[in-house]
């Protein structure tokens, strides 16, 4: 018989004892819903014996939901200090599972707070949910999955295809390492406070290597090229980097939306 979870404080009554009103500065946007966070919980998977970390857990919404799917270990980055004072009731009730790490998680490698295997759960502060996803891709190993929440708009361009509005550097970056897909919308309402745009759960597994052979630096150095000047052809947009996409094969007057990530690979390979 599966052991019932600890007792704990409602999560408005948290949130009114510690006096946590979401901080805009801090991107952050409160999940209330048991039912919700739950779900994301178990879109990771199966938890028995993952270590997983978890960033920007605020009074513990998604935090309860993911200890109730019983992992062997869950790290929370938390920077904002009310809110390590209401996470107090959940390191007591799992003392031997639970951590929290008062740091701001731009600055922490997910490698050197967790062992493998390794997953990210993931309501993410809207303001740097991007950078901390590029940060991540440089520290792939042991990592076997995750389940992130970004805004809509973000999670549609990581997940893109080419030749769609959405494609550009970040899908071509995320999609060259992992495989992406969508899970399912959040209504903006069942937040506090609601932000003014929807949320999307995306999930992301780690590949066990690149897509196609490339360096990242000069992938990074080709799509950001290609894109910066997306409406633009190839011939005009590569010339910054002296690139001839017409050696690669590639058609000079396709633009960058119009290149798969192996043609991508392709031309970073040529720098």
């Amino acid at each position: 018989m599966a052991e019932s979870p600890p007792k704990l404080p409602p999560l408005r009554d948290v949130i009114r004892e510690h006096g946590l009103g979401a901080r805009k500065s801090l991107g952050q946007h409160f999940l209330l819903d048991a039912n919700l966070t739950l779900r994301i919980a178990r879109a990771a998977g199966d938890l028995t014996g993952r270590h997983v970390i978890e960033v920007g857990p605020g009074p513990g919404g998604l935090t309860r939901g993911i200890l109730e799917n019983h992992p062997a270990s869950l790290h929370a980055i938390e920077r904002d200090d009310r809110c390590i004072a209401a996470l107090q009731p959940l390191l007591d009730a799992y003392p031997d599972t639970f951590s929290l790490i008062n740091e701001d998680a731009l600055s922490v490698v997910p490698s050197q707070v967790a062992p493998a295997p390794r997953m990210i759960i993931a309501n993410l502060p809207y303001n740097i949910s991007t950078p901390l996803l590029i940060g991540w891709l440089d520290d792939l190993v042991g990592l076997e999955r995750m389940v992130l929440m970004f805004q809509s708009e973000v999670a549609e361009r990581i997940c893109a295809e080419h030749t769609t509005a959405n494609y550009g550097r970040l899908a071509v970056m995320v999609q060259w390492l992992c495989k992406a897909r969508i899970l399912f919308n959040v209504d903006r309402r069942a937040f506090t406070p609601p932000p003014k745009v929807t949320s999307t759960v995306i999930e992301l597994i780690p590949r066990e290597a690149p897509l196609f052979e490339a360096e990242k630096s000069k992938l990074e150095a080709v799509t950001r090229a290609a894109f910066g000047q997306r409406r633009k052809m190839l011939r005009s947009s590569l010339k910054s980097i002296d690139l001839d996409p017409a050696k690669a094969g590639i058609e000079p007057t396709l633009r960058a939306e119009q290149l798969s990530i192996e043609q991508f690979c392709t031309l970073a390979r040529m720098l």
